[in-house]
């Protein structure tokens, strides 16, 4: 039985490399302080509000400082969905 013909397979090359860069986009630079602030004031509100024993910040709400400073926290994760 004759053989067969042996193809020679084309040497592999890989693909060029695509140069990957990291670009920051310059309009979000707000972002990251907004969203920390944020994170700090809501940490420092429920802080001050058990540390003084419910005089501060605001006497008049009394359990409701706790809510105000879940919000600011709330407020900073909310913020967090615009960094790229």
């Amino acid at each position: 039985m004759p053989k067969s013909r042996i193809r020679k397979k084309d040497d592999f090359t890989p693909p060029p490399a695509k140069q990957q860069s990291i670009k920051l986009h310059s309009g979000r630079r707000w972002v990251a302080p907004v969203m920390l602030a944020l994170f700090l004031i809501g940490l420092a509100w429920i802080v001050i509000f058990y540390v003084t024993g419910s005089d501060m910040p605001i006497e008049s709400l009394h359990n409701w400082n706790i809510v105000v400073g879940f919000g600011f926290i709330a407020a900073g994760f909310v913020v967090s969905t615009q960094w790229k």
